[in-house]
């Protein structure tokens, strides 16, 4: 049995800090994708192994990133809270969910005990609590939340890391993180209406996808930052044709891996950088 672990560390622009986190996760696991973007200041680890060793993997991993990423001076325009923001463990057969979940608690605890992170799961394993409800307002927010005991770690101490923050865990299917460029001259209101609008609970909601808008600085381009939780219920195409609806795509992104269902109908003439499918990788 194979699962993936998707950590998602808060460092795009250091490419040593980088490469040292990416060589302490494949000491015990297959590293099959690095995904870096200066503009969203984050990298997007993709690991595969069996169950019983790949929290031991992110461990690892996590231990470094916590020596080389300090979120109090960390700048970029991706929401965090945490050095390792999220750490999920991903099952791609659903008779592998259980093994996901005792997974993906192993890596709580293990998290919270040995580099004292506090640890919040998400998702399934939490009742449905999402990553936005987490993440609302920042580091300084989640740490108001804490010392007034509305929220409490799932494991870990009741207190933010001082450099590394919190790190939010769970267990989960595929996700697909997608990323698409508005034509000029579209703003970045025009990127954030249009998340908006296109977003699960949006009056063009697209079930199963989350939205932001943001601009990217070093490309100079406002973007449509997409995570994409159910793809068969939601296929790229579909996201691209919301958007179309209302600015032109220029180009898209694709953030770490994807399952190669989720490319069915896509446009053949939109460019997609970073196209590489879960498939591929794990037959390499």
């Amino acid at each position: 049995m194979t699962l993936l672990a998707i950590p998602n560390v808060s460092e795009g622009r250091d490419q040593p800090a980088i490469d040292a986190i990416a060589d302490a996760f494949k000491t015990r696991a297959r590293l099959l994708d690095v995904h870096s973007d200066s503009d969203h200041h984050r990298s997007v680890f993709t690991l595969a192994g069996e169950p019983g060793t790949l929290a031991q993997a992110v461990l690892a991993g996590a231990a470094e990133a916590v020596k080389q990423v300090d979120l109090s001076a960390h700048e970029g325009i991706h929401p965090r809270v945490g050095a390792i923001d999220v750490a999920p463990i991903v099952y791609l057969d659903p008779a592998d969910r259980g093994a996901a979940c005792a997974e993906a608690l192993v890596l709580g605890d293990l998290l919270g005990d040995e580099l004292e992170l506090p640890v919040f799961l998400y998702g399934e394993l939490a009742q449905g609590r999402t990553r936005a409800e987490l993440r609302r307002g920042g580091p300084k927010t989640l740490a108001g939340r804490l010392e007034d005991g509305e929220l409490r770690p799932d494991f870990g101490p009741r207190r933010l890391h001082p450099t590394a923050g919190a790190v939010l865990v769970a267990a989960r299917p595929p996700l697909v993180a997608f990323n698409v460029e508005l034509t000029p001259p579209a703003t970045l209101e025009d990127a954030k209406e249009i998340a908006a609008r296109i977003r699960e609970g949006g009056p063009e909601g697209l079930e199963s996808v989350r939205a932001i808008g943001l601009w990217l600085a070093a490309r100079n381009v406002a973007q449509v930052s997409t995570n994409v939780e159910d793809h068969r219920t939601t296929p790229l195409a579909a996201v691209i044709t919301a958007i179309a609806r209302h600015a032109t795509p220029s180009r898209a992104e694709l953030v770490g891996l994807a399952p190669r269902k989720a490319f069915e109908h896509f446009p053949q003439d939109l460019p997609v950088a970073n196209r590489r499918l879960v498939e591929d990788a794990l037959a390499e």
